[in-house]
């Protein structure tokens, strides 16, 4: 599989084209490739800095959807999607072009969701993708119940859209952009930032250009 355009034009746009090959074959070779739905396997080889191409099923959910997830659970009712080892994409759509599957689908931030992840991943839930830090609370949970946070490029919605082979509205239609989405990707790039083990490359990378 081939990277698509996005490590070439946001990494790579001032190289040579040997060179973006080198390099891109380098990045092929360092970068992790994983189907969903995600397996205890799949997290514990996953490490903070770690590059990973996400191919299979994602969910698309922000604000709206997680809050009526947990209205759900406080019912007693029955989720629309089964959380187990699942990966949810912090995102709403907007319209697709005519002739593409979507719009831009860039990530959200994903403090928004701090308050509800603990009881997803409780319920089974393995990935989280958006963008910027998680709470400590968030953090703790991402070790007990053996899950994920994942970092995709801010900015490039547009390029991460071409990854999306198939789109269809899951649930909670009448929340517009917002509704429950179910996205098919392949070769879907995103960056470790909080692993199993603890750590969170927010904070390594603050540390390491620290001035002492």
């Amino acid at each position: 599989m081939r990277l698509h355009g996005l490590f070439k034009r946001c990494i790579f746009s001032k190289a040579s084209k040997r060179e973006v090959k080198r390099r891109e074959e380098i990045v092929q070779k360092r970068a992790y490739h994983i189907n969903t739905p995600f397996s205890e396997k799949d997290i514990e080889k996953l490490r903070s800095g770690d590059k990973a191409l996400i191919t299979g099923v994602i969910y698309g959910a922000r604000d709206l959807v997680h809050k009526k997830f947990m209205e759900s659970i406080d019912k007693g009712e029955n989720l629309p999607i089964h959380l187990r080892g699942q990966v949810i994409y912090y995102t709403g759509m907007s319209p697709a072009p005519p002739g593409k599957v979507v719009g831009a689908v860039g990530p959200t931030s994903s403090y928004r969701m701090d308050k509800y992840a603990p009881k997803l991943m409780e319920l089974g839930l393995k990935g989280m993708i958006g963008k910027g830090p998680r709470s400590d609370t968030v953090k703790d949970a991402i070790i007990k119940y053996k899950a994920v946070y994942m970092a995709a490029i801010g900015g490039a919605g547009a390029l991460l859209s071409t990854t999306i082979k198939k789109a269809r509205v899951v649930a909670y239609e009448e929340f517009g952009p917002e509704a429950l989405m179910e996205f098919y990707v392949e070769g879907f790039p995103v960056v470790v930032v909080n692993d199993i083990y603890g750590n969170d490359l927010y904070i390594e990378g603050q540390r390491r250009y620290c001035i002492k």
